[in-house]
C-alpha cells in the first residue's frame, strides 16, 4: 500500500498536529475504558497516572522503541489480573509488586533476545485461544459496569443491545478517521444521550484521598504472582502481534531489532507502572486500521497525542471532566471493544486454518467454557481452595491459558 507518508517521514508541524488530534481522539478511550479498576476516591489520580505512563511509553517508542505508530494502553490482560486478585480479597500492595516482577521478566527476555524460543510454544490456536479468552473473562466486569445503576437498569439494557448494534454499524458505514472514532463517539453521544434522561452528576468525580504516585509498600504473594506471570505470558503475545502487524503492513525494516526493543520498553514501563500502582501497558493492534484510513504511517504523528496525554495528566479536573462519563455507558463501550476482539480471535483461527476439525475446536472451547465458569463461580467456591492456589484458580483467563497449553501440547496433541 502506498502511504502519502512513510514511517520515517517528517511532515509539515500543521500535518503533524492534525494527525496527531486523530490519534489523540483514538488513545483517549484505551485509558478512560479501564479506569472502573481504580480503587474508591482514587479515580482521578489513578486516571492521571494512566495518561501519563501511555504518554511517556508512545514517545519513548516512537524515537527509540519499535520506531512505529501504535497506540500504548493498559493491557486487558493486567485489566483481568487485578479483578480477580481483587476479588480474592488481594490489596495493591501485592497486586502491583506482582506487575513489577512480570514486567522485568518482559524486560530480562527482551534483553536476552528469548523471544525467537518462546514464540515455538504459541500456535495459532493458543493465540486465538488466549485473544479469545480475553473477552469472555471481561464479562463479568462488563455486566457490573452495564448494570451499576441499579434504578436504570432497563434502560441500560435497551442501550446495550441497541448501541453495540449502532456501533457495528458505524464501524461499518463510516470511512476514513471516522471509522477509528467510532469508540470516542460512541463515549460522547452515549453520555449525552443518558444524562438527557437520567441525570447529569452534580459534581464532577474528585479524589478524596491525599495523593500518592507510588505505592508506599510491598507484599509478595506467591499465588498472585504466578497468576499474573500467565497474564504477562498473554501481554508479550499481544506487544508481538501489535508490532508484527504493523510491521508488515507497513513493509518496515529490520523488523527483530524493532521487536526486541519495544518489548524491552514494554518491559520497563511495566515495571514504572506497577511501581506506580496502575495497569501495565501494551501496544494496541487497532494501528493498522487508523493507518490504513489516513495513508499516514509517519510515526511522528503520534508524538502530539503523546505528549497531550502527559500534559492532560498536570491537570486534575479536566481528568475528572472525562471521568464524567457514565458507568454504564463504558460498559457498553467495553462490550463492543470485547466482542472485536473475539472477531480478531476468530479472524486468527480462519486465517490461519487453527481449527480444521472437531478435536481442534475442543482445544478452544474447553478453556472458553472453564473460563466462563470460573469467572462467575461463588465466593463459597473458591474459600474452597488452597490460599495458594486460589490466584491461580480464582482467575479464569490464567486457568484457561494453563488449559489450553496443556491441551494443545500434550492431551489433544496433534500426531505429526
Amino acid at each position: 500500500m502506498d502511504f502519502r507518508y512513510n514511517i520515517d517521514d517528517k511532515p509539515s508541524l500543521g500535518a503533524i498536529l492534525l494527525y496527531g488530534l486523530q490519534w489523540l481522539m483514538i488513545c483517549l478511550p484505551v485509558v478512560l475504558t479501564s479506569t472502573f479498576i481504580a480503587p474508591q476516591g482514587e479515580m482521578v489520580l489513578f486516571t492521571q497516572k494512566l495518561f501519563a505512563i501511555c504518554g511517556i511509553t508512545i514517545i519513548v517508542q516512537v524515537l527509540c522503541g519499535h520506531r512505529m505508530p501504535l497506540v500504548a494502553g493498559p493491557a486487558a490482560v493486567l485489566l483481568m489480573g487485578v479483578i480477580a486478585a481483587a476479588s480474592q480479597g488481594h490489596g495493591a500492595t501485592t497486586i502491583y509488586p506482582s506487575m513489577i516482577i512480570g514486567g522485568a521478566i518482559i524486560t530480562l527476555l527482551a534483553a536476552v533476545g528469548a523471544m525467537k524460543y518462546i514464540q515455538k510454544i504459541f500456535t495459532p490456536r493458543i493465540v486465538a485461544a488466549i485473544v479469545i479468552l480475553i473477552s469472555f473473562t471481561m464479562a463479568k466486569p462488563i455486566v457490573g459496569l452495564i448494570f451499576a445503576d441499579k434504578a436504570h437498569s432497563g434502560l441500560a439494557l435497551v442501550l446495550a443491545i441497541v448501541g453495540v448494534a449502532v456501533m457495528a454499524w458505524a464501524n461499518k458505514v463510516l470511512r476514513g478517521i471516522w471509522k477509528s472514532m467510532v469508540v470516542i463517539l460512541a463515549m460522547i453521544f452515549g453520555a449525552l444521550f443518558y444524562y438527557c434522561i437520567t441525570e447529569f452528576p452534580k459534581d464532577f468525580v474528585s479524589d478524596t484521598v491525599a495523593p500518592q504516585l507510588l505505592l508506599s509498600s510491598y507484599k509478595l504473594d506467591a499465588g498472585v504472582v504466578i497468576a499474573f506471570i500467565f497474564c504477562y505470558i498473554a501481554l508479550l503475545i499481544n506487544q508481538v502481534g501489535s508490532v508484527q502487524s504493523l510491521g508488515g503492513f507497513v513493509g518496515a525494516t529490520n523488523m527483530e531489532k524493532r521487536q526486541n526493543r519495544g518489548l524491552l520498553i514494554t518491559g520497563i514501563m511495566n515495571i514504572v507502572s506497577g511501581a506506580a500502582g496502575v495497569p501495565g501497558v501494551v501496544d494496541y493492534s487497532l494501528s493498522p486500521g487508523v493507518v490504513a484510513s489516513t495513508s499516514c504511517a509517519s510515526r511522528y504523528t503520534m508524538l502530539p497525542a503523546a505528549v497531550a496525554m502527559v500534559i492532560l495528566a498536570l491537570f486534575p479536573q479536566a481528568v475528572a471532566v472525562l471521568l464524567t462519563i457514565p458507568q454504564p455507558i463504558m460498559g457498553i463501550v467495553l462490550l463492543y471493544l470485547m466482542a472485536t476482539q473475539v472477531a480478531a480471535g476468530m479472524e486468527i483461527m480462519h486465517s490461519t486454518k487453527a481449527v480444521m476439525s472437531f478435536q481442534d475446536g475442543l482445544i478452544l472451547g474447553l478453556p472458553i467454557m472453564l473460563t466462563v465458569v470460573l469467572s462467575f463461580a461463588p465466593a463459597e467456591a473458591m474459600a474452597a481452595v488452597p490460599s495458594l492456589l486460589r490466584p491461580i484458580v480464582g482467575n479464569g483467563f490464567v486457568m484457561g491459558i494453563i488449559v489450553v497449553l496443556v491441551l494443545e501440547h500434550l492431551v489433544l496433541r496433534s500426531k505429526k
